[in-house]
């Protein structure tokens, strides 16, 4: 894409986003054609809300994820800084088209991954990795519907990015436990409302981080020192409403809370 549709794809996404409004799709002349066009809008819409990257999240890992946003495959979007709050934050749902709430594994990274020729190996982008956190993304999304986006366009609009609640890092020595089989349960109002594990995490959630090394790499910096990486939900999206209270409990690693404002 020439650097003016970015420039116009990216400011009618952040005047949506800002505005809590919808659009069916982007303009011909500024709808991007593929990842590639994709990431370079996301790109720009950072520069322009003059937010800062905090990391990435990961979209669609799991059959249900990608059920709920109609693509085949996973897509990478950034954490804006001002968009992540801590454990037992309210966050508004005004707004909000998708209203559903996932529980997630983040890794924080230590070092830097950026693009090289070889791919990189799930051992290496772990022992890259400093800290495990508990997560709950609140997903939204600027089409509607957004199960008529596309790969590009929603890639374009930070892979669904809303807010992100980020737990604290987690004590036990997660680096010795099988996260593919590590249990989730989710809480609404103190009533179990989901179930599942790291498998739905592209089979572990440790191979989603690796997806994600690759996938920037190719289309961009790779990932920096200091980000969080959020690898998608363990459970099935979790229906909420204004006024709930959301608990995702990860058995001895911890749980992290959220209130639907």
């Amino acid at each position: 894409m020439k650097p003016d549709a970015v420039a116009q794809a990216a400011e009618i996404l952040l005047d949506n986003r800002n505005r809590g409004t919808r659009i069916g799709q982007l303009p011909p002349e500024c709808r991007p054609a593929g990842r590639a066009d994709g990431y370079a809008i996301q790109d720009a819409m950072l520069r322009h809300s003059g937010d800062e990257a905090a990391g990435w999240k990961i979209a669609a890992t799991s059959a249900a994820g990608q059920a709920h946003i109609a693509v085949d495959g996973p897509l990478a979007g950034r954490l804006w800084r001002t968009r992540i709050v801590t454990d037992g934050a309210t966050v508004s749902l005004r707004g909000n088209a998708m209203r559903v709430v996932e529980a997630e594994f983040a890794f924080r990274m230590a070092r830097a991954l950026p693009p090289r020729g070889a791919p990189y190996a799930v051992d290496e982008v772990l022992a890259a990795a400093s800290a495990l956190h508990l997560g709950i993304e609140v997903p939204d999304s600027r089409f509607e519907p957004f199960t008529q986006a596309g790969t590009a366009q929603l890639i374009a609009d930070n892979a669904c990015t809303g807010w992100y609640v980020l737990g604290a890092e987690v004590a036990a020595p997660w680096r010795e436990r099988d996260l593919v089989r590590h249990a989730v349960t989710a809480y609404r109002n103190g009533e179990v409302g989901a179930r599942g594990d790291g498998s739905a995490v592209l089979g572990d959630p440790r191979v989603a981080l690796a997806w994600i090394a690759n996938e920037l790499a190719t289309y961009g910096e790779g990932l920096q020192a200091g980000e969080i990486v959020t690898t998608g939900t363990c459970i099935k999206p979790m229906e909420v409403g204004e006024g709930d209270a959301v608990r995702m409990d990860f058995g001895d690693f911890g749980d992290v809370r959220v209130r639907l404002g």
